[in-house]
């Protein structure tokens, strides 16, 4: 997005198209000559299958500057799926390990911190990419781990140079950096951000214009990007959610852990493109409708924990600001859309936000029967307090 438009609380670092890839990369070997880092890779075994991850390994095989690539392999009950991975990541050679969060030697080390009281029997991408970090903390080399999906059928690694200078970078000092993207094909794409997220929080900082919180939530233009990195000590310190909560709680946990003058989000890429959820309009669990009311319930017990006192008429308002704030949006993207010729169906687009309207009552109900929710997985700071050497045995269980 060639712009320098520049937000109030958190540094945006934009693609104006002045930097070519190999410019990028001869940057990223300059800077990790001093700078380790750890790329987590989360995926399933049927994302492992997909044609995206076979480009995502042949891309990364010329990306020399990470130094260790950790695939963390979930929803794979069989032995059968983590050694189809190692074959298909056979050609990144030994700087890429697989994690196999189904395998007994993992499982046994999560049942180990269940008998202690830690809440860790949820499974999920959360759990996988926790893992994953704790993982890379028991390499003291490794200075910035480096998150990115394994279901992005345009990768190249511009894309994961992108994301990883801004850390590296001697010349910058940030300790969180968050990607952002244009979800665009014939059509637009990324609903729940469009269509809930952004116009949630027009809506929330209305109703708390002085919610600092919802002002540094606000300053990110896709604040549901699977992709970002962070430091050795945010990774250390951050709690991670275990659902659909995953990127709005990181930020909250980042929100909580550092200054936000060392917070930025850069432009991964012209377009990103990427598997889509089903709607599921009939039901509220599964699809994009789980997804809302899990990212629903995440900020509300967020602001919880700040002191905002939640009442049943502040739901009611909220979910009327919420109505007239999307039907807003969609005059807006109706207006894109049309400029820059590609498909809009405001009709489909009516039809998504009146969900996400009843996604706020039912994650508003459900927050009132549980304010406090699930347990956010313990950090690892936590962790390694109560088991020294957990993370060492973690490492020779992969």
């Amino acid at each position: 997005m060639p712009d320098f438009f520049q937000h109030n609380l958190i540094t945006t670092i934009h693609d104006l198209r002045t930097s070519e890839l190999d410019q990028l990369e001869e940057m990223m070997r300059s800077a990790t000559r001093h700078s380790n880092v750890g790329l987590v890779l989360p995926v399933t075994a049927s994302d492992m299958r997909a044609e995206p991850f076979d480009r995502i390994v042949q891309e990364l095989s010329a990306a020399d500057y990470v130094d260790t690539i950790v695939v963390s392999l979930g929803v794979a009950p069989d032995e059968s799926d983590y050694q189809e991975t190692l074959q298909k990541v056979a050609p990144l050679g030994d700087r890429c390990k697989v994690l196999w969060t189904d395998g007994p030697k993992v499982q046994a080390l999560y049942q180990e911190l269940i008998d202690a009281g830690l809440p860790l029997s949820t499974p999920g991408k959360g759990r996988s990419v926790w893992t994953a970090f704790g993982y890379l903390l028991a390499d003291p080399r490794i200075d910035v781990f480096v998150l990115h999906d394994c279901d992005i059928v345009d990768y190249d690694r511009t894309l994961l140079s992108r994301l990883c200078l801004p850390m590296v970078d001697p010349a910058l000092d940030f300790e969180f950096c968050k990607a952002y993207y244009a979800r665009v094909t014939d059509r637009m794409h990324g609903r729940v951000v469009r269509l809930l997220v952004a116009p949630l929080l027009r809506a929330l900082v209305q109703l708390y214009p002085t919610n600092r919180f919802l002002e540094y939530l606000a300053n990110f233009r896709y604040p549901l990007a699977g992709e970002f990195s962070l430091t050795r000590n945010l990774a250390r310190s951050n709690r991670i959610p275990s659902d659909w909560g995953l990127e709005v709680g990181t930020l909250a946990e980042v929100f909580r852990n550092t200054s936000l003058k060392r917070v930025c989000q850069v432009d991964l890429c012209r377009l990103y493109e990427h598997k889509h959820q089903s709607a599921s309009l009939e039901n509220k669990q599964a699809g994009l409708m789980k997804m809302a009311i899990d990212i629903l319930t995440t900020v509300y017990r967020t602001l919880a924990s700040q002191g905002i006192v939640l009442t049943s008429d502040a739901f009611i308002t909220l979910r009327s600001l919420f109505l007239r704030s999307a039907q807003d949006c969609i005059r807006q993207y109706a207006a894109d859309a049309r400029v820059n010729n590609v498909a809009y169906n405001r009709h489909d687009e009516e039809i998504m936000i009146d969900a996400f309207a009843s996604c706020i009552t039912t994650s508003a109900e459900l927050y009132q029967l549980d304010p406090n929710g699930a347990e956010a997985i313990p950090n690892w700071t936590r962790v390694r307090s109560a088991f020294p050497d957990f993370t060492d045995r973690l490492r020779d269980a992969v």
